[in-house]
């Protein structure tokens, strides 16, 4: 008897899992967690299912946390504690804040350069609109606080409401360090205010860090670079240092976790123990897409994955079927059509890279996809679901 045609393609589920703490044995609760929303819904694992794991629950069960005192006796060590130029940050009360305070801590002033009319990920310092009618470049131009001030007044940010350019100058102010703010976008610019320089940027920081020393700054440490060993036994990232970090308290933060790989291999073998199905398992973090409304990207966090097991690597390799209903096959409909596209999905190529019947499809990493339909399904608020099971990702039209 023929197996009978599947007729749903990708579900995408929050699962719902205790609180976790410090400690806790995350590769057991979460294969229970999963296990248990499978056979209280009716449903059963398959593989190649995707087990998603939001990064906030890996570094809690590791208890990877920093104080602000931390990060202070790291900058101060590796910047010398006297001017210290703090460059292309990003807008955020949650991930950038208490970072600042803690770099503030360790310096005895604080240059702080902003990029403009935006920072890195979008969130608006003022709009291009207001720039054109001032005349401003910001590919050139570098402005004084009191220039901005003069120019543009006050600019709260569209959601939160805060004017964070007077935010983060009390910020360092109440750190007990002096301040001054400039607004450029050309890494150069610090120069002529410090030869110390850290730049916070995110996913430009490599560049960043290349111009800087090419025109002889000093020193030069990225976000990247501070906390990447444990400090005075704090929590530490090897690989990101303070990239990823989010506010835990007023006093502490809650680093981007470390050391993943072993994390996801051991919920893939507890599934394949209790199942028989292979399955992927990945950490995520923030989702790769931007607010259309906001103009804002929401990819924060260094990777979207800092961890996934091997079946993740890659990018999709898909035909799009509307484009072979057009044209390869307008003048056939129903099971012809169908039995048509059915088999060159199964002929297609390993690498459809110049295939026009592949135009349009994403050859975005397949982490990345996932990681973006996982955070949109957990959400970051009080949902309760911080895993999320991918079931039909790699299904296509044939199965």
């Amino acid at each position: 008897m023929a197996e009978k045609e599947r007729l749903v393609g990708t579900v995408s589920r929050g699962i719902r899992c205790p609180i976790i703490r410090q400690g806790d044995d995350l590769a057991a609760i979460v294969a229970d967690s999963v296990l248990a929303a499978a056979e209280s819904e009716g449903f059963a694992l398959r593989d190649r299912d995707v087990i998603s794991i939001t990064e906030s629950i890996v570094a809690r069960s590791q208890g990877n946390y920093a104080s602000v005192e931390a990060i202070a006796a790291d900058v101060k060590q590796k910047l010398g504690g006297g001017t210290v130029g703090v460059i292309f940050p990003i807008l955020s009360r949650n991930r950038f804040a208490i970072c600042l305070r803690g770099i503030a801590m360790g310096a005895k002033k604080i240059v702080l350069m902003l990029s403009y009319p935006s920072d890195e990920v979008g969130n608006e310092l003022v709009s291009l609109d207001k720039l054109d009618e001032a005349g401003i470049n910001p590919y050139s131009d570098v402005l004084t606080l009191e220039k901005y001030r003069e120019l543009f007044g006050e600019n709260k940010h569209e959601f939160t409401g805060v004017d964070y350019v007077a935010y983060y100058g009390d910020i360092i102010r109440e750190a007990g360090a002096e301040v001054e703010i400039v607004f450029a976008n050309q890494a150069k610019a610090i120069l002529n205010y410090t030869d110390c320089v850290l730049n916070c940027d995110i996913h430009t920081r490599a560049r960043t860090k290349r111009i800087l020393k090419a025109a002889g700054a000093k020193v030069v440490c990225g976000l990247d670079d501070i906390l990447t060993a444990p400090v005075n036994g704090s929590g530490y990232n090897e690989n990101y240092g303070l990239l990823g970090s989010n506010k835990s308290t007023e006093d502490t933060i809650k680093l981007f976790p470390h050391a993943c790989k072993p994390l996801v291999l051991d919920i893939q073998k507890r599934i394949f123990e209790a199942t028989g199905k292979h399955v992927e398992v990945m950490v995520y973090g923030d989702g790769a897409f931007k607010d259309p409304q906001g103009k804002i990207w929401e990819l924060a966090d260094p990777v979207v994955s800092p961890a996934f097991t091997d079946g993740l690597i890659g990018t999709p390799n898909e035909l799009k079927l509307k484009y072979l209903a057009d044209n390869d096959f307008a003048d056939l409909s129903g099971e012809a059509l169908k039995a048509a596209i059915s088999a060159s999905i199964r002929e297609k190529d390993g690498n459809l890279v110049g295939n026009m019947a592949s135009q349009g499809t994403t050859p975005r990493q397949l982490t990345d996809l996932i990681g973006s339909l996982c955070d949109l399904t957990s959400g970051s608020g009080d949902k309760g679901t911080p895993v999320v099971l991918v079931q039909g990702y790699f299904d296509n039209y044939t199965n």
